[in-house]
């Protein structure tokens, strides 16, 4: 409550723009906790907001005056090495996740920063080192535990409430509170071999004509991702890193032309644990500081998205601001798009300006800046967006990430949720 001590702090998430004061924050110990808390705020009429990891960018995890349920403390996980299969509570960050399964040597596909919540992640989709080899988060979710607008505990999955599962598979936060993910896990590492390489801004244009060739002609167990950046001198530069899912023998020939490409500024090529691939860009993202980004998918990064994004981004405001590409393809492509609400399964790339930065009195020119970028290259999109990317951009982006399937995902919602009790996320109206 806000008189309670220590509210500012439990108020807090991770984008620090996010600066909202709600009338209550309920910690949950199980699912009872959950339908009691659901149930009292159904009856007061109560706005809503769902939290596990709170790493939203546009603070949809909190709100003001409402109601905030909080799964944070729910972090149980049941690893079966033999099923190759774990069933873990939806308060887990994906840091405790990977640790808990890594322990067996399995793996499912996770997201890029250790204290994302596992739940945010998989409801939108779920992007991550091990998606071009396995698919997204929640492609390998094989059941769920779901808290529903009228108070029931569902267990869900391809024979058990068939349409919410689907729902679950990509369409957020709009059905339910998830309370528990099973998840299909993979072997994996415990290294993987990992390159990485640094480019001066005067040879990003052909650096990143480059990297858009390497990457559609690499194979699955290849993530590569890439951005602009600018480093502690000032200087401009263009970044490429690479993982390989698989033996690292095997890994060598294949990131070698990446190695070899041009007069990089850097190059390194290791063997690093998969733990500690998954909390690499944990540093460039602290809790707290101020965020703001805008994505959308490419084909393919054309000259004139280049020349686009090479001007803009020589406007960034301040050091940590990123232009970054985010590879997918590979097994998520062969997922037919009606398979699950995430249906922008052609896209090759997730391309997205990040503004990163400290003074609220700086915030103008950062969402400024990023939103001059991501027109810039709008004309060279697909038109798609991923749910998880998504800020407070309205209904007609909310369309955009989920295309045809969105008719579908009205439906269900209008079956679990009639009346929009849960409106705080990239909502889908009930239709």
């Amino acid at each position: 409550m806000p008189a309670d001590a220590g509210y500012d702090q439990a108020r807090a998430v991770w984008n620090g723009v996010i600066d909202k004061h709600p009338s209550a924050i309920v910690y949950c110990a199980n699912p009872d906790d959950v339908i009691l808390a659901v149930t009292c705020a159904r009856s007061q009429g109560c706005l809503v907001a769902v939290r596990s990891g709170g790493h939203n960018v546009a603070g949809l995890s909190v709100c003001d005056d409402g109601m905030v349920i909080d799964l944070s403390r729910m972090k149980t996980i049941a690893v079966d090495p033999e099923r190759r299969v774990a069933r873990a509570e939806a308060g887990l960050t994906l840091a405790e996740f990977d640790a808990a399964t890594q322990a067996h040597g399995l793996a499912t596909t996770m997201g890029v920063n250790g204290d994302t919540g596992i739940a945010g992640l998989t409801l939108g989709g779920g992007f991550g080192k091990l998606g071009r080899k396995h698919g997204l988060s929640c492609d390998n979710l094989i059941a769920a535990e779901i808290v529903t607008a009228d108070g029931r505990l569902l267990r869900t999955s391809a024979g058990e409430h068939p349409d919410l599962f689907w729902a679950l598979h990509g369409g957020g936060g709009n059905f339910g509170i998830v309370t528990a993910f099973e998840y299909r896990l993979h072997p994996l590492g415990p290294d993987l071999l990992v390159a990485s390489v640094l480019h001066r801004y005067e040879d990003a244009r052909e650096a990143m004509r480059f990297y858009d060739k390497f990457s559609r002609d690499a194979p699955d167990e290849v993530s590569v991702d890439a951005a602009l950046v600018t480093l502690p001198s000032g200087e401009r530069g263009f970044s490429i890193s690479a993982c390989y899912a698989g033996p690292l023998e095997a890994g060598e020939p294949v990131i070698a032309p990446l190695m070899k490409f041009g007069s990089p500024i850097d190059g390194r090529l290791q063997a690093i644990p998969y733990l500690r691939i998954q909390s690499a860009g944990d540093s460039l993202f602290p809790r707290g500081r101020r965020y703001y980004w805008k994505a959308q998918f490419l084909r393919a990064i054309s000259d004139g998205a280049i020349e686009a994004l090479l001007e803009a981004y020589a406007k960034a405001p301040n050091r940590s601001s990123l232009l970054v590409f985010q590879q997918v393809g590979g097994a998520i492509a062969r997922v037919p798009a009606s398979d699950s609400p995430y249906a922008n399964r052609d896209a090759a790339l997730d391309c997205f300006p990040i503004a990163i930065w400290d003074d609220p009195a700086d915030d103008a020119a950062n969402i400024g800046w990023a939103r001059e970028l991501w027109n810039a290259v709008r004309p060279f999109s697909t038109g798609g967006v991923y749910a998880n990317n998504l800020g407070d951009e309205g209904d007609e982006r909310v369309r955009d990430a989920y295309g045809a399937n969105y008719a579908r995902l009205a439906a269900v919602k209008k079956q679990y949720d009639p009346t929009n009790f849960f409106r705080l996320n990239q909502n889908i109206r009930p239709g």
